[in-house]
């Protein structure tokens, strides 16, 4: 049976240590405190007790990702905290997740893996589960070197073994084979999503697509829209499957809106790779909304991650609704019909300063500078609605907001088709 990467959750709570370098001279994000608070975040949400954490600034990574002093001082660390597994907060090479473990003799595992572990928490459905094991197996297979044990013979026995194989080639192969099986699972899955797609495009509807950062609260945002029960909890990735539904707009026009995965900080490549049977929902998209959990201190670094991902998927093209979500939390004032009017944004506006009114009260709020965002990954912002998925505040302004956006969306379709013929 094949080690598992999974935090150990049976009988006690398995004692996780975790990890962070960074390296001087590289731009990063967040401050490395900021990251090592996610991880351990991270950790807890597959049931582990966080003992400790570390972290190091170096001129740059060594094969052991940190310094050979650090080695010896996480040694003492595991054992006076009685630490089973070192989580570190990058994605590591197989050579040093196993250099790691030949010095520190206990797990160790990276922030991609526990992404992983996660999520696969997290699905509930056949196609979400499919994404999952798609994503864990192209990230094993490169590590199989590593593997404390061979992976089960998932059709052991006599003829499934090549002349001459080793154990660590029929492993190979078994993972390459399961990997393709799903492959072939997922494109049934894309066939029938495209031509759900297909159908909504003959009935000329609008499609606004929710994005965010996980936890900001986009499938309350969404149930309060579209008056559904899409799984809502206070968790990292509550929501791992797209969920489409039809509202009617205040033009009386109707519209599909989708809820997606959320996003977050050091996203493993192969997660967005496996999960583009999901993630393609948003190349339809006319108008994105973009939660954001306004009350978070990390609010602008998170805008920003999404955005980067979207960049990557090259969708910063698409127009976008910022909503600055959860704004109950940011006043005790709870007024009975607050009056949270869309911000229209042209040229280089600000998004919303420190001091945003609500019904002649001020609310505190992190000040946005799309010119610190990095110019295209401020994306296409032309509207930001305030926000309580809790309270119900904001839904009707976001639902004017976009329809207003998928307005205008047909009307450049319209001057476009005039232009060709």
């Amino acid at each position: 049976m094949a080690r598992s990467s999974r935090i150990k959750t049976s009988r006690r709570q398995e004692r996780v240590y975790v990890v962070s370098a960074q390296v001087r001279r590289e731009k990063s994000l967040w401050p490395v405190e900021d990251s090592l608070d996610e991880l351990a975040a991270l950790a807890e949400a597959c049931g582990a007790e966080v003992v400790g954490r570390m972290s190091q600034t170096l001129n740059k990574y060594s094969p052991t990702y940190i310094g050979k002093g650090k080695i010896e001082d996480l040694r003492d660390e595991i054992h006076d905290t009685r630490a089973d597994t070192v989580v570190f907060d990058d994605e590591l090479k197989p050579s040093q997740q196993l250099r790691l473990e030949d010095d520190l003799k206990v797990k160790v595992i990276d922030r991609s893996t526990l992404i992983l572990d996660v999520f696969a928490r997290r699905a509930r459905t056949a196609e979400g589960k499919l994404q999952i094991d798609l994503a864990q197996s192209e990230y094993l297979l490169p590590r199989l070197a590593g593997q404390w044990s061979h992976l089960e013979r998932l059709g052991g026995g006599i003829g499934t073994r090549g002349p001459g194989e080793t154990q660590i080639e029929t492993d190979r192969r078994l993972v390459r084979t399961k990997i393709s099986r799903i492959k072939k699972e997922l494109k049934k899955v894309r066939m029938r999503r495209e031509g759900q797609r297909n159908n909504r495009m003959r009935s000329d509807l609008g499609v606004a697509a929710f994005v965010g950062y996980t936890n900001a609260g986009k499938s309350a945002l969404f149930n309060k829209l579209t008056a559904s029960e899409v799984m809502e909890r206070n968790q990292l990735f509550s929501t791992l499957d797209t969920t489409t539904r039809r509202i009617h707009l205040p033009s009386g026009a109707p519209a599909t809106i989708s809820d997606t995965v959320g996003f977050i900080y050091k996203l493993p490549p192969v997660v967005v790779e496996s999960f583009g049977a999901t993630l393609e929902e948003l190349q339809e998209a006319d108008v994105m909304v973009h939660v954001v959990d306004a009350n978070s201190e990390h609010s602008e670094k998170q805008i920003e991650v999404v955005d980067k991902i979207l960049d990557d998927m090259d969708l910063s093209h698409v127009p976008r609704i910022l909503v600055l979500n959860k704004m109950d939390l940011l006043t005790d004032v709870e007024p009975e019909q607050p009056s949270f009017e869309p911000v229209e944004l042209t040229g280089d506006d600000r998004l919303p300063g420190a001091n945003v009114g609500v019904n002649g009260h001020g609310v505190e709020l992190a000040a946005f500078d799309p010119s610190e965002l990095g110019g295209d990954l401020r994306g296409e912002i032309s509207r930001v609605v305030l926000a309580s998925a809790i309270k119900g505040w904001g839904v009707e302004e976001l639902r004017a907001a976009i329809d207003e956006e998928l307005k205008e969306a047909a009307e450049r379709e319209e001057q476009v088709a005039a232009a060709i013929s």
